[in-house]
């Protein structure tokens, strides 16, 4: 009799103090997301956007003026969400043709890399053709309230075996405001050498880089900008739109409170966009080509799909078919917008006779992430968006130059972002500047059989904060200062890093330890610092239950 009391008893204590925690837990989830959403601003009814208008005629024909050149940014895009490679979003079920035919009249970079594996140094690194080391601007600018909500959800769930996130306030607080954590107005950008060429220059979509004073598009060398000023593709209760939240994900249900349906056009105020941001983005660069059809221009257009929060339009969700999980479904629907826009652009350039004398670039920030819980999508790599591994830096790299570059040529030299400013540059006829270091190399000189992709040590380097990394040759050597972690790859055998050699080739470890040693001999400070350390799976997917074992890196930012 007594027994069961006391049992009885034991349980009521135990379950009050389990229902306590997950009270304390939601409680503080509702906080933190509501200081989140203490960031929103007013926005204004749609307005349409009035591009500059060109001049009614040419002065010279299109073959004989420089070219035209639209370089398309994906954001996190996985290597495998590609048909042109083999494989595609769900097994293949939702194809890629726009993006497939664009990679075949033009060159293939097999080895092609991001900066990073976050998203805002790699855009710094194909704006500037320089490193972080040259430049300072390391990590991923965040808003204010970014890591501190993200950290308090993220350790108030259940990471298994995975160490909890760290936040550094006082290393917050030390730090500018979101919006002046930008690129320096002393950076010169490919859109600055272009603009000095006589090319007009517009950006559309994200930027990342800073929106005000010398950091903003407009000052970075944009003759015009329309920029994202939050990160909803449509309002979430917009009846044509199909949204997937992904409660298991921290940055998600941070996205969804922080972020607002709204762009802004050369630094006015917010206002509503006119569609799906894809598609809305796509219909305004069509604009953009007619309007500048008889001059030459620099078309940046920086989509943010199909980085979370995940949504589709309803056409586009119905268009893909049935698909399961749900996530993986919207997810498919996003690239299936981004190829039809990839298409239109393409179309328009042939539409008004440009398409021969236009360089078409595309490529993706970084590579697929491993939050949004899709297992494949950057298969057969390891590793994911914040990390380094090859899932995470690995990106498609497609130059189409009708008028230079043979279709089908293909180029296994590895290539990085920081060669993007040269060899738009070069293209151009633009000048580099000669009182500054270029990191990147030229990498049209083999796609138009004018020469070999030269660079010293033939080595190419990444690094956030205590993480670095070098690949010289066939070589890949990943270091993490904090975890006290070496990993030595060859990639030319084991391209999908599964073979640490890092205990096997002490001296290859030793070699490219000097390599990285010299890069970092005379780095600058990183412009801010860093607020978050993240411990990130590499083999799962943030859906997955961690356990024991299962090997991770440690990602400042």
């Amino acid at each position: 009799m007594w027994k069961k009391i006391l049992i009885g008893i034991a349980v009521i204590i135990f379950s009050s103090g389990v229902l306590a925690w997950f009270n304390r837990s939601s409680i503080l989830t509702h906080l933190v997301l509501n200081r989140a959403k203490a960031g929103h601003v007013d926005v204004g009814p749609h307005q349409p956007v009035e591009w500059q208008p060109g001049p009614a005629t040419a002065e010279q024909p299109v073959s004989e003026r420089p070219p035209n050149i639209v370089f398309i940014l994906l954001d996190d895009f996985g290597i495998n969400d590609l048909t042109a490679f083999g494989g595609g979003v769900a097994g293949g079920r939702v194809p890629t043709p726009n993006i497939d035919r664009l990679a075949a009249q033009g060159a293939i970079y097999t080895q092609s890399y991001s900066g990073t594996g976050t998203c805002a140094p790699s855009r710094a690194m194909l704006m500037t053709g320089r490193y972080p080391t040259r430049t300072g601007f390391e990590f991923t600018p965040t808003p204010n309230a970014m890591g501190r909500v993200v950290s308090t959800i993220g350790n108030a769930m259940d990471r298994g075996a995975m160490p909890p996130m760290e936040y550094n306030r006082e290393a917050n607080a030390s730090n500018p405001d979101y919006e002046d954590q930008g690129l320096p107005g002393s950076e010169i950008t490919i859109a600055e050498l272009l603009q000095d060429r006589g090319y007009h220059t517009v950006h559309i979509g994200k930027w990342h880089l800073g929106r005000r004073g010398d950091f903003k598009p407009q000052a970075q060398g944009f003759d015009e900008s329309l920029l994202m000023h939050s990160g909803l593709f449509l309002a979430e209760d917009d009846p044509n739109v199909v949204n997937a939240k992904l409660d298991f994900d921290p940055i998600d249900r941070f996205l969804w409170a922080a972020m607002q349906y709204a762009a802004s056009f050369n630094g006015g105020a917010p206002f509503e966009p006119g569609g799906y941001l894809t598609d809305w983005w796509t219909d305004e660069s069509l604009k953009v080509i007619e309007a500048n059809k008889n001059r030459p221009f620099f078309l940046y257009l920086a989509h943010w799909a199909p980085h979370t929060p995940l949504q589709a339009t309803q056409a586009d969700y119905d268009a893909v078919g049935e698909i399961e999980p749900h996530r993986l479904r919207v997810y498919a629907a996003m690239i299936h917008a981004l190829d039809r826009s990839v298409g239109r652009v393409m179309q328009k350039l042939e539409e008004e006779g440009l398409a021969d004398n236009t360089i078409v670039v595309l490529s993706s920030d970084n590579g697929g992430a491993g939050y949004v819980g899709l297992p494949e999508i950057n298969a057969p790599y390891r590793g994911w968006k914040i990390t380094l591994f090859e899932g995470g830096i690995r990106v498609p790299m497609f130059i189409k130059w009708p008028a230079r570059v043979a279709p089908g040529t293909v180029i296994d030299t590895p290539v990085a972002h920081i060669d993007l400013l040269p060899t738009l540059a070069a293209a151009a006829g633009a000048d580099l500047p000669d009182d500054r270091v270029i990191d990147g190399r030229n990498i049209l000189v083999e796609a138009t059989g004018e020469g070999v992709i030269e660079r010293p040590n033939d080595a190419i380097y990444w690094q956030s904060g205590f993480y670095k990394v070098v690949r010289a040759g066939d070589w890949k050597l990943q270091v993490n200062d904090r975890q006290d972690k070496a990993w030595l790859f060859n990639l030319a055998n084991d391209p999908t890093e599964q073979n640490d050699l890092s205990d096997t080739e002490p001296n290859k470890v030793a070699e490219l330890k000097a390599l990285l040693a010299a890069h970092h001999a005379d780095a600058v400070a990183p412009l801010y610092q860093h607020t978050i350390e993240s411990p990130i799976p590499i083999d799962k997917t943030l859906a997955e239950p961690s356990i024991e074992g299962d090997e991770y890196i440690i990602w400042p930012n």
